[in-house]
């Protein structure tokens, strides 16, 4: 029931933005988009998306090197199949089967390599948040969506930077944040005080034992080629939108995106994908692109060429996941549903290597 609920809500996000996201298009333009479209863009922004997934496993590598050393081939197996797993979960849920997946192929634990997760995401968010909002200063302010471009960073800074100092203040006064933690959950969920401290005081210890030197500087040169790729495959897949291959008498609306633009505009879809959505993330994935493309195209282009661009993108990133995921689930012999089930499993960091 607390699943179906979980689902629910998330569908009902992914139509609210698909809505959204949809109600101005011109649907007869977007198609002739998709027919002219030069799909052998494909080829080479799926050689980019194999980069990136090679680059995020090797820095997750390098942020569990502290603990321990894991030969590539069982890090590349729980992270494409944890990637798969963050995709296809509705609410981020996903994000638990890494840790759990490694747990089973290593001898670190469940709740050290969730700390490595989290501290992935608060780089990325930091990260992005920076780059988006020195990029901003070069972009036309009499935009309209500008402001809430402009919001949503500094929203970002503050989620991830908070975040970030807790960690950091946890680190200098472990105990007192632990009894921080105990003082104000206690207030308002006494039953639950005591196990979200001790969750913060593992949380912090494992924060102990991450790695120093050359490996965090290998982690922050992945981190720059992980999100310097993921730009230059939006700018180089926006070039298939062209309409250069529109037939004479066909309305087709062009889109062009240069690497400035595309890093905007990925920049402004991760602020979108912060929202919770149904599986696949459908719907928030093509209403922050579309106001992403807003700050630099006109709307008829937008609703046109630009929707038709979300969606190809979007499903080109969901075949690439989902596919490779699926491989090495075959490979390994795994069952999804076997996961799926553990996520939650409280016994998991003691579960015995399954392959």
């Amino acid at each position: 029931m607390k699943r179906a609920v979980k689902l629910l809500a998330s569908l009902l996000v992914t139509f609210l933005f698909m809505w959204w996201a949809f109600r101005d298009t011109d649907w007869a333009t977007q198609l002739a988009s998709l027919k002219s479209a030069n799909y052998a863009w494909l080829v080479p922004y799926f050689g980019c998306l194999l980069a990136i997934h090679v680059f995020r496993t090797l820095r997750w590598g390098c942020l569990l090197s502290g603990l321990e050393e894991v030969p590539f081939r069982k890090l590349n197996e729980a992270s494409g199949i944890g990637f798969m797993m963050l995709l296809v979960l509705p609410f981020r849920l996903g994000e638990f089967a890494r840790p759990f997946l490694i747990a089973q192929r290593s001898g670190i634990r469940r709740s050290a390599a969730m700390t490595s997760v989290v501290l992935e995401r608060i780089v990325d968010g930091l990260f992005v948040a920076a780059m988006l909002r020195a990029l901003l200063f070069f972009v036309p302010t009499e935009t309209p969506e500008i402001r809430y471009v402009k919001l949503g960073s500094w929203l970002m800074f503050a989620v991830f930077g908070g975040g970030l100092a807790f960690l950091l203040f946890g680190l200098w006064q472990q105990q007192r944040t632990v009894n921080l933690v105990r003082a104000t959950v206690g207030r308002l969920a006494p039953q639950v005080a005591d196990k979200v401290a001790d969750i913060v005081d593992t949380f912090v210890g494992a924060m102990r034992q991450l790695p120093k030197g050359r490996q965090v500087a290998l982690f922050f040169l992945y981190t720059a080629l992980y999100w310097g790729v993921n730009g230059a495959g939006m700018s180089m897949l926006a070039n298939a939108f062209d309409c250069s291959g529109a037939a004479p008498g066909t309305v087709c609306e062009p889109m062009d995106l240069t690497l400035f633009q595309a890093y905007v505009v990925l920049g402004v879809l991760v602020v979108g994908l912060m929202i919770p959505a149904a599986p696949g993330m459908m719907g928030t994935f093509q209403a922050a692109t579309k106001v992403g493309l807003s700050l630099f195209l006109p709307a008829a282009a937008v609703n046109a060429s630009g929707l038709a661009y979300a969606n190809v993108m979007w499903l080109s990133q969901t075949v690439q996941q989902v596919g490779l995921g699926l491989i090495l689930l075959s490979m390994g012999h795994l069952s999804f549903k076997d996961i799926a089930g553990k996520l939650d499993d409280k016994d998991g960091e003691a579960a015995a290597p399954s392959a």
